[in-house]
């Protein structure tokens, strides 16, 4: 429920979680910073496998979908606000803290879906405690209501949490993974090879597999079909064009293979999902 300022009889969108048990994500009409603060995170997000170790840090919009699967030891917190929260903040109270040029656009980039694990920024060791203080300044906040420049601090603080994650996606050493998946999001349509992947990114395949399923869960193949098939399940829903066109679209050589691999993934046929998807598309 959005916060009740005491100060000013007015209603601040936003919300903390000092325990975040992931039950009931994503908060509606909301953007979400989560700090994971210990153990493992395995799930579904928007169709794709992922594993978050601790500290970690998810980032969700409304639109996304995740469904979490397994939960070793985990424990998080969250905060989460309507996107027009910060367009009244004064940028002359947030000089003197990181970053050094706070504007309203910060950390919008966090929320984007291109490419997708944008939204999992690398927390590393010397970004974790500072990351863990702020949140904490925010919890604080939220509860306290100290005086009536409570809402101020706290997007002061929501602008500097952005700026360090923005920062640790742009400046952080690209993995073997994050480059084989962009291969991958921009070849799919081209015939791909493990041995094309692994010459790519300059590891061996049992490498390459075991730091995919660390990371995604299943190996480079397996993702790339997944990633296949995600496009298909687009295609069908959105155009008109024919299986065999949506087939050879998505890198399948031949629709028979392709109609395979659907059904063995999906359950269902390619024609069947179509009709299904498109009703419910309409009915949104």
């Amino acid at each position: 429920m959005p916060q009740t300022d005491r100060y000013k009889k007015r209603s601040v969108n936003i919300e903390f979680f000092a325990v975040e048990d992931f039950s009931n994500l994503p908060y509606p009409q909301r953007f979400t910073i989560i700090l994971i603060t210990s153990g493992t995170l395995k799930g579904i997000f928007n169709e794709f496998p992922i594993t978050i170790v601790a500290p970690g840090v998810l980032c969700l919009t409304e639109y996304d979908v995740i469904q979490v699967n397994e939960k070793v030891s985990l424990a998080a917190q969250s905060f989460c606000y309507d996107s027009q929260f910060l367009n009244t903040t004064t940028l002359s109270e947030a000089q003197g803290y990181f970053p050094t040029g706070p504007r309203i656009q910060t950390g919008l980039s966090l929320f984007q879906r291109d490419p997708l694990f944008l939204s999992v920024p690398h927390v590393t060791e010397k970004a974790y405690p500072i990351l863990f203080e702020w949140f904490f300044i925010l919890g604080m906040e939220v509860q306290a209501q100290s005086d009536s420049n409570w809402v101020c601090r706290i997007k002061k603080y929501l602008i500097q949490i952005l700026g360090l994650l923005e920062d640790l996606c742009l400046t952080s050493e690209r993995s073997p993974v994050d480059l084989a998946i962009e291969y991958i999001q921009t070849n799919y349509s081209r015939k791909i090879s493990l041995e094309d992947l692994t010459n790519y990114v300059h590891l061996n395949r049992v490498t390459l597999n075991k730091l995919f399923k660390e990371r995604c869960g299943n190996t480079a193949i397996g993702y790339m079909l997944e990633y296949r098939l995600k496009v298909a399940c687009d295609l069908l829903t959105h155009t008109g064009m024919k299986l065999n066109e949506i087939a050879r679209a998505t890198g399948f050589e031949y629709d028979t293979y392709f109609i395979k691999q659907f059904k063995a993934k999906k359950g269902i046929s390619p024609t069947k999902y179509r009709n299904i998807s498109r009703k419910f598309s309409n009915a949104q």
